[in-house]
C-alpha cells in the first residue's frame, strides 16, 4: 500500500506501508513474494517500511513526518481492527559506529544487542542527537524504541550497514505530541517496556 503527497500531476514523498497481524521482526515477512496473506479481518498492525523522496530537489528536506501521522489517521479510520503503528527500520550507520570502537568483529548476539542499544539511546553527538539518522526522524516524530530484532535484514546492504538489526519505531497516536515536545526539549529516547527489560537483563545502565 503506497500514500503520496502531491504537488499538481507529481508525488512529492511516498510511504510504503504493509498491513498485517503483528509487529514484524524482519524485512522478508514484508517483501517476500510468497509470504502468508494477512486476511481483512485479522489486520491489526500498520508497518511503514519505507519513505522516499521523488525529486532530486528536495533531498534533504522531510515531509516524512506529516505524512506517516496523516496516514495512521486515515488508516484507523477505514480500518476498525487497526490499533497499532509501527515501523520496520534499517540502522543505517551502526556498523561504521562499531568500526569507529573497533567493535565490528566477532560479537556475539548479547554484544551486539548490547551495542545496538547503545547506539539508539546513547547519543555521542555534540548535538545530543541520536546517533542513528533514522532514529533521530522517528522519535523527533514522537514514536518511541519499541524493538530492536536481530537477523532483521540478511541482504548484503543489511548486512554492511548494520549486520542484519532492524528497529521497530512504534508510534502512539495519543502520545505522539508529548513525545515529540519531550524528545526536542531533552533528547531522551524514549523506549519501551521491552527495551527497559532488555538493557536490565544485558546489564546496561
Amino acid at each position: 500500500m503506497l500514500f503520496f503527497i502531491l504537488i499538481p500531476d507529481e508525488p512529492l514523498i511516498f510511504v510504503e506501508v504493509a498491513l498485517c497481524s503483528k509487529m514484524p521482526e524482519s524485512i522478508s515477512e514484508i517483501i517476500k513474494i510468497d509470504r502468508e496473506i494477512t486476511e481483512y479481518k485479522d489486520i491489526n498492525t500498520a508497518v511503514f517500511y519505507s519513505i522516499s523522496n521523488c525529486q532530486k530537489g528536495l533531498a534533504g528536506i522531510s515531509f516524512g513526518n506529516f505524512l506517516i501521522k496523516k496516514v495512521a489517521h486515515k488508516l484507523k479510520q477505514e480500518l476498525d481492527d487497526l490499533n497499532k503503528f509501527v515501523t520496520l527500520s534499517p540502522m543505517p550507520s551502526f556498523v561504521r559506529w562499531l568500526e569507529k570502537k573497533s567493535l565490528h568483529e566477532d560479537l556475539d548476539e548479547d554484544s551486539l544487542m548490547t551495542q545496538a542499544i547503545l547506539y539508539l539511546t546513547e547519543s555521542e553527538r555534540e548535538d545530543n542527537s541520536p546517533n542513528d539518522p533514522v532514529a533521530k526522524f522517528h522519535l523527533g516524530n514522537g514514536a518511541i524504541l519499541e524493538k530492536i530484532n536481530l537477523n532483521a535484514d540478511l541482504s548484503d546492504k543489511g548486512i554492511m550497514q548494520s549486520k542484519g538489526l532492524m528497529v521497530n519505531y512504534l508510534y502512539n497516536l495519543e502520545l505522539l505530541e508529548k513525545n515529540h515536545e519531550l524528545f526536542f526539549k531533552t533528547k531522551n529516547v524514549q523506549q519501551s517496556d521491552g527495551i527497559k527489560s532488555l538493557k536490565k537483563k544485558l546489564q546496561i545502565h
